[in-house]
């Protein structure tokens, strides 16, 4: 396993599909944090993912708090609009957590607090209300991450 994708209460299926098949493709797992804003079997889940996501390495946590317990002692950044660092300038690792936050609101502050340290960003224009898609955000982020790393086990 290359990355470890994490998506903290992901609320449209579509990207979550979209993000599933990334994690196929780059041989990452994908955790998903409860509250889920869809059912796994949504058809537009398994529309995105395609044929996929029956081959998408997927774990699924009831909470945050039983995702840090279960992951004790993990490289975690946390990508968000709001940190100071950009994604570019951090050191990626085989087996790295990158988490990303809901799509209409990130994650709360009490998360980014836990990771004040490994925040990262992707550099936009400044807006008020906008950021990119989820799913190009992951992708993004995770193929600097791969090429850091040598593309593993790609080719």
């Amino acid at each position: 396993m290359n990355l470890n994708i994490v998506l903290y209460q992901p609320e449209i299926p579509y990207n979550t599909g979209n993000i599933g098949r990334t994690c196929v493709l780059t041989n990452s797992r994908l955790h998903l944090i409860k509250p889920l804003g869809f059912l796994i079997d949504d058809k537009h889940l398994k529309r995105a993912g395609m044929d996929y996501w029956k081959l998408v390495d997927v774990v699924y946590y009831e909470s945050f708090e039983h995702f840090l317990e279960l992951n004790k002692g993990a490289r975690i950044f946390l990508s968000t609009t709001k940190a100071d660092k950009l994604y570019t300038e951090v050191q990626y690792k085989q087996g790295d957590f990158i988490m990303f936050g809901r799509e209409s609101s990130g994650v709360p502050d009490s998360v980014r607090e836990k990771f004040k340290d490994t925040l990262i960003r992707i550099p936009m224009v400044e807006t008020t209300e906008r950021s990119l898609n989820l799913s190009n955000t992951v992708s993004i982020v995770a193929y600097e991450a791969l090429r850091q790393i040598g593309f593993p086990n790609m080719k």
